[in-house]
This record gives structure tokens, sequence and C-alpha cells, in this order.
């Protein structure tokens, strides 16, 4: 139990304060003073009728003001302040006394060093730094604050030194000192979000492959541009994340980026939503997604989910930049550059209907395709890494790594959910993993072999379904390089009357395929 007594700055008044709780045969556990005001004190808990007895008596003491019950001590609000501070600071936190033995560390440090923190209160800290002599540092005339390079377990760090002083009659006694260490990685990571300029808006796009880092290129350069994009690839390759890049290092980088997910637009809302509703002298005047995106970009994801209704609607703002508002007739023009994003064959669409052509070309003015992870196997570790360390590092967990097995299998497995299943699974794995090696059993994934490859759980239709698909799209794809069907069905070692006939039964011309 604690009280704050608000009270005049006077000799012997904390006395008598003290007096009252002798009195009464209740122990103080401790006192505080705060601006020479108000007192606090802390007390074993006593019951209603003790305390009503207490608090009247303290009022009619000379001096004081007001006597009211409080949640917390002063001291007791600074340390777990401290403690919170010291919990959360995201690099090794170690408190010294003035010999340098460990009084206090945070989680991240007694993690690297591999004890709990506990056990290493009153350890010497100088059995683990190479490369700086903490003793002579703590020995000296005047200990001043110091950032220096050194080894702790092995590892180079950069470390903030500080020392503690206490200050009393005059005169100032070291206590100890703070040591802050950042790791190579740490600052790597603040000098990329100290240097972060549009130039190196792509520095989240991850790419080793030699195909990956061709996608970069070129869309560094349409970045530049003001025109439509249409990014094409599987699932989960990071198609936004390139949008969100190409639009942070364009002119319109420092103005909204909006994400308009086309499948899952109602028809029933759209015009209001994209266009907003009434004027703006109207009370009830509502902005639409145009123009909240005005000198921005408009990410348009699932492009190729897109109903007829939303597609109607879109493509005169394409075209012009211009529409109303739900119940105005006045024309309000807007800035917006648009990006596209789709796993859909939009060509084959167009084709069946399902989708506008001149949408279709109003949008691939500039065109970009993610290739798949499975496509460029050389990105699979280093992202995997990346992942990991960022992982590990928000959950407190260092030194966390692959074993040899595990990225010999991520290596050769498939990822049918790309860049996105990878995320996830090592989310999962550094979650769980006890030790600092994740093993294939950590991930959690449907069954793989290199002999008998994926089965793809989502699997649905029948064997002959399957078959036909395939086909379709192996001739799709070889039909414009062959000028004849001839030179085709000797490619595929058929007759000539078989690849006739399956051109018809799967509709491949010219007229469906561009040559």
């Amino acid at each position: 139990m604690r009280l704050e007594i608000a009270c005049q700055d006077r000799v012997g008044i904390a006395q008598k304060v003290l007096a009252v709780f002798v009195e009464h045969n209740i122990n103080v556990r401790g006192i505080e003073f705060e601006q020479a005001s108000r007192i606090f004190i802390s007390f074993h808990d006593v019951d209603f009728t003790e305390l009503q007895n207490i608090m009247p008596k303290l009022r009619l003491i000379d001096g004081v003001e007001d006597v009211k019950t409080a949640n917390f001590m002063p001291f007791e609000r600074e340390r777990n302040e401290l403690e919170t501070l010291i919990k959360t600071f995201p690099d090794l936190f170690i408190s010294i006394d003035g010999r340098g033995n460990i009084h206090a560390v945070n989680k991240i440090a007694a993690s690297v060093i591999g004890q709990d923190t506990h056990e290493l209160a009153g350890e010497s800290v100088a059995q683990w730094i190479k490369g700086f002599s903490l003793t002579k540092w703590l020995e000296q005339d005047e200990v001043l604050a110091q950032t220096t390079r050194l080894k702790f377990l092995e590892d180079d760090y950069v470390a903030d030194m500080l020392p503690i002083y206490v200050e009393g009659d005059g005169n100032k006694t070291l206590a100890g000192a703070v040591l802050m260490l950042k790791s190579e990685a740490r600052l790597g990571q603040q000098m990329t979000v100290f240097k972060q300029t549009k130039e190196n808006s792509f520095a989240s796009v991850h790419a080793s492959s030699g195909v990956m880092r061709k996608v970069i290129r070129e869309a560094k350069r349409m970045s530049s541009l003001d025109n439509s994009i249409l990014i094409q690839g599987e699932t989960g390759t990071g198609k936004e994340l390139l949008a969100r890049a190409c639009h942070g290092a364009s002119t319109r980088g420092d103005h909204p980026f909006i994400v308009l997910n086309c499948a899952a637009f109602p028809d029933e809302s759209a015009e209001s939503e994209l266009f907003g509703i009434g004027d703006e002298k109207d009370n009830d005047a509502k902005r639409g997604i145009f123009e909240s995106a005005d000198g921005g970009t408009i990410f348009l994801d699932e492009v190729g989910e897109m109903s007829a209704t939303l597609q109607n609607k879109l493509l005169r703002v394409i075209e012009d930049g211009s529409f109303r508002r739900v119940n105005n007739e006045t024309e309000i023009k807007v800035n917006v550059r648009f990006i596209a994003a789709t796993n859909k064959d939009l060509v084959k669409l167009v084709e069946e209907g399902q989708f506008r052509e001149e949408l279709y070309y109003r949008l691939n003015v500039l065109g970009l395709t993610i290739p798949s992870l499975r496509e460029r196997r050389s990105d699979i570790i280093p992202l995997a890494e990346w992942f990991i360390a960022k992982f590990a590092q928000g959950q407190g967990k260092y030194s966390v790594s692959l074993s040899d097995d595990c990225r010999d299998f991520i290596e050769h497995y498939p990822w049918p959910g790309n860049v996105r299943q990878l995320e996830n699974v090592l989310l999962r794995a550094v979650s769980i993993v006890e030790g600092s090696s994740i093993e294939i059993e950590h991930l959690q994934l449907p069954s793989f072999t290199r002999e008998h490859g994926y089965l793809e759980q989502e699997f649905t239709g029948t064997l002959e379904e399957a078959v036909k698909g395939f086909e379709a799209e192996l001739l799709r794809k070889l039909y414009p390089a062959y000028p004849s069907t001839r030179q085709l069905a000797k490619k595929l070692s058929l007759s000539h009357t078989a690849i006739a006939n399956k051109l018809r039964e799967y509709n491949i011309n010219k007229k469906t395929v561009k040559i």
C-alpha cells in the first residue's frame, strides 16, 4: 500500500509523518521525497478501518496539505521504465559495476552469451571481450564515454561505453558503466535506413540470380517513366513488392500508393468507392480512391480477376484521367499512374472475352514478368538466410542458421507458393527451433523428393484434364516459333494430321496466338 502526502517544505515534517505509522505499529517499507513538496510512503497492506484512522492524523500534521492513496512510488515507475527500456533494447545491453562485473544484461545479450540473465550476475564481462582493455578504461582517473570496435565472443561489434557516475556532497563516484554493442548486421540495417533514398527503393527486392537482376534493371528503367506497368508472375513471387519499389523510385514516390484488390472489390459499391460521393460543400461528401491517389500510384492487384463492371468503370479514367462523383455532375481530373499485377494469362482472357482488350493494352504499356522461385534457384538460399536473420532478430534469437541437409532440401524444393511460401515456412521454423540449427523437420511443407517430385495437395480434376491442360499450354508456347504445322509436328514427333487436330481442339491459330 502507498500514500502520497502533499506538504510544505518544513524541517521535521517527515519525522512527524513516520511517527503516525509508529503509533499504529505499521512497518514502513519505503519513503521517498519528490521536489520537497511530496512524500511517498510505502507500507504493508492494512485493512480499510486502519487506513481511515491513519489518514486524518496525517492531515492534522502542521504543514501537510493533502493525503491520498498512490498506485506506485516514483522510484518504482523509474525502475520499471528502465527495465522496459533494457528488455526491448534491440542491441546487446550490459550493465557492469566499477570492477567490470556484470550487474544486469538484456535477453539479447544473454542469448548471445548462451546463459540465463540471472546466471550472468557477478561474472566478469572481460572474459568475452577481445581487442579492448575494460579494466584499464575503468581504472582511469576520469572515465569518459567511448565508442570503439571490439570482438565479443569472436564476433565484431561496435561498442558504445558510457560511465555511470553518482553525485553527492559535491563529488561524483564511478558506480559502473553500460555497454551497448551493435553487430555488423545491425549497423548495416541502420545505415540502410539512414541513407535510404528513391534510388535504393529496390533494396527490398532481393536478387542474386541473373534472371532476377535483369528484372530489377528493367524495373528501374521503367520506374522513371510515367506509363502504366503490367507485372506478371505466379502467386507469391513478390509482384506488389516490385510495384512498391517502382513507385518509390519514381517522381511520384512522395505521393500515395493505394492498393486496389480487384478480386475482392464489390460491384455494388464500386462507383462510390472509386469516384466518391457528393460535392465538396456537402457535409456528406466522400473522396473516392482516384482522388485519394491523385499524384501517386494505384496498384491493381489481381487485375485478371476484375469484374466486367469494374473494367468498364476503370477504362475511362485510365484513358483521360477524368470522372464524376456519384450525385455530382462536376468533372474531376486526376493524375494517377497505374501498376497492375496478375498471375493469369490476360491474352487468353481477352481471347475468351473475359477481359476487355482496350483495357489490356492500356495497362500493358510497359511489361515485367517475375520468374517463379524454382526458375531462379540461386536466389533461394540468400533469401532464406535473409528471412532467418530478420525473424531471429525480431524474436531475440541469434546464431540461427540452416543445417547442411536443410539447405540442400530447400534449394531443390519446387516452392509452388514462391517467395511468400518460403518466408512463411521460415518464420514458423525460426519460431519453433530450440537450438541454433534449423533442420528439415522444422519445415512445415508437403512431401517432396527428388525422385518423385512434389504432390500438389490442392490439385483438382482428372488426370485427363491435367494432361490436356499441359498439352494445350505447350502447343501455345511452341506454335509461334514454327512457321508451319508440319515443322511443329516434326518437332514433337507426331503426324501432321495429329498436330492439326490438336490445334483445332484447343483453338490455337494465328488469330488467337500473337506471332
